[in-house]
């Protein structure tokens, strides 16, 4: 008899968790090793992606979204994840930090205006945080200003470790400025806005087919209106986009130690030494048993925020723990896969390769592994 999970997905969520893995199988798996060697931004695939919906999976079908939940946002990760992890991001990114603030704290014109081009995948969104001698100090290293004038705001500063910021499909990045000696605004930004500049992508480790840039603004200006929600409370939205951002991290990472599992059961079953599969050594089976192991687990990690998040329940404590898990037993996985593979595992024409190309990021985007402890152990009352 079969005894029901308290994470089961519904049936529904389950055949959209299959269409996604199907298409990543069948499309993305076959041109990875391309558009990664080549350092490409896969625009046709990331056009299919929205022609499937992907795109608009958690907003409202008045925007043309899926009318769906965060959890089946974050399963498409997954499953995109366990075989491209560019591909996996730029979802990530174009959904939760380009389109979801837009959609959380946007007023309806700004939502009629911009958020149907990004719910259609037609258009990428951006969210400028990051900025020079920054990461995990955001208020103490954020120079970035925009000061009123008249009806507009004028925007000068860098922002850096942009995702989907200069692809051909961007239309908006939305950034963090002070407006006021301890005010942070956010405000949304056409990336066809005089004063706008666009550094060219980053020579990157890993995540080559993914887009990030260095943005300046110099004298940049844009109505008071495209600011986002009320004027002060950029530091609370980029705090809650945080929060959501790292289930979906965690999502990411699981997807890559699903594939190392996925890729190390094939090649053990396939690759003889000393008479037989190598699977069949001890040595080698443990490797891929404890890789499971981290997969099954971390799963439910970024499961269960997922499910208090659409619950209205408290869930940033159990987002940085699904986050600070999940990827820190991805780089794990990754490096262990490597090993498995042996001299192939070190070519990224292997899956693993590139896992091991790509694990690292993981530790470091949507608030480091030190922020993610720092985090857990304060809302423990330490």
């Amino acid at each position: 008899m079969a005894v029901p999970s308290p994470f089961e997905l519904t049936p529904e969520q389950e055949q959209f968790r299959r269409v996604v893995a199907a298409f990543a199988d069948e499309v993305v798996a076959p041109a990875a090793a391309d558009f990664n060697a080549e350092g490409r931004f896969p625009i046709e695939i990331i056009q299919q992606m929205g022609e499937m919906g992907l795109f608009g999976i958690p907003f409202g079908s008045e925007f043309g979204g899926m009318d769906g939940d965060y959890l089946t946002l974050c399963l498409a990760i997954e499953e995109l994840g366990r075989v491209d992890q560019s591909v996996g991001i730029t979802l990530e990114a174009g959904v939760g930090l380009g389109a979801a603030p837009l959609d959380e704290f946007g007023t309806d014109e700004q939502k009629r205006r911009w958020l149907p081009e990004l719910c259609r995948g037609e258009k990428l969104g951006a969210f400028g945080l990051t900025e020079a001698g920054g990461g995990s100090d955001v208020l103490g290293t954020a120079r970035t200003r925009a000061v009123q004038d008249g009806d507009g705001w004028v925007i000068d500063g860098s922002k850096q470790f942009i995702t989907n910021a200069g692809t051909d499909m961007t239309s908006i990045v939305t950034v963090t400025a002070w407006t006021g000696e301890k005010e942070m605004t956010s405000i949304i930004v056409p990336v066809d806005t005089p004063g706008l500049s666009i550094a060219p992508p980053y020579r990157k480790i890993g995540w080559h087919a993914s887009d990030t840039r260095e943005l300046t603004f110099d004298g940049v200006r844009v109505p008071v209106t495209n600011t986002l929600g009320e004027r002060g409370a950029g530091f609370r939205q980029f705090l809650k986009t945080l929060d959501d951002g790292r289930i979906a991290i965690a999502a990411l990472a699981v997807g890559m130690i699903q594939g190392c599992v996925d890729e190390c059961v094939r090649y053990a079953g396939e690759r003889e030494a000393f008479g037989g599969p190598i699977g069949k050594q001890q040595a080698i089976a443990f490797k891929i048993a404890d890789l499971e192991v981290a997969a099954q687990t971390a799963r439910q990690m970024y499961r269960y925020a997922c499910r208090r998040k659409m619950a209205g329940q408290s869930y940033k404590r159990e987002a940085s723990i699904a986050k600070l898990y999940a990827s820190e037993q991805a780089v794990t996985a990754a490096r262990e896969a490597t090993q498995i593979f042996g001299g192939m595992g070190f070519t990224t024409d292997t899956r693993v390769g590139r896992f091991y190309q790509d694990a690292k990021i993981l530790e470091i985007g949507e608030g480091t592994s030190e922020v993610q402890r720092l985090l857990i152990s304060r809302d423990l009352g330490l």
